[in-house]
């Protein structure tokens, strides 16, 4: 059997169906940033919000993916670029379902992030620039991974020893370091309100 052997197969139930009865439209809300620059805790503060206005949601983080679905994957660009690729799918098909889909990772280059893209109905992605500074970042440092980075433990980190792309045309840009968790869920909502994701 090959590729050209396997046929998408259309189901009778389709995501207009499942987002009414959901009530309110599926999306993914892309977080992209520095590690230690807030995404997860922005991406769960939202998540909550957003459950307790009934909504529907899934939060694909990235530590998170690397225990299952990833768990064959190393830290290489190409492996970096798979790891992305999949969750893009898995995000593609969460959508697809009727969910409103929360995905923090650093996601480091354009070409990766447009990869994700791929998978998604345009309208329905969501790019959010969590933008704190590398300083701030590297203060935090909540895994103590930047100081092993600088120590040459660790190779091809995000923002010491390899490039971080940041987006030119995102959503919305944060700075958690100016920017209280509170006010960025405040925004973040009236983002999804004025794109008419939810009312």
């Amino acid at each position: 059997m090959t590729h050209n052997d396997i046929k998408w197969q259309q189901h009778t139930t389709d995501a207009a169906q499942r987002e009414a009865l959901f009530g309110h439209k599926s999306a993914v809300i892309w977080f992209t940033g520095l590690s230690g620059s807030g995404k997860s805790t922005v991406a769960n503060a939202l998540e909550q919000a957003l459950v307790e206005q009934g909504k529907h949601t899934y939060l694909l983080d990235g530590d998170n993916v690397r225990h299952g679905l990833c768990a064959d994957l190393g830290f290489s660009a190409e492996d970096r670029t798979e790891n992305l690729r999949r969750v893009g799918a898995v995000a593609g098909l969460m959508v697809d379902a009727g969910l409103l889909v929360l995905s923090a990772f650093i996601s480091p280059y354009r070409n990766q992030r447009e990869l994700v893209k791929s998978f998604i109905p345009a309208d329905r992605f969501i790019e959010i620039h969590i933008s704190t500074p590398l300083e701030v970042c590297e203060q935090r440092d909540v895994k103590g991974l930047y100081k092993k980075a600088r120590a040459g433990e660790i190779s091809n980190f995000t923002g010491i020893s390899d490039p971080y792309e940041a987006p030119e045309h995102a959503d919305l840009v944060l700075d958690t370091s100016v920017t209280s968790l509170e006010d960025s869920v405040k925004q973040l909502l009236q983002l999804l309100t004025l794109k008419g994701i939810i009312s």
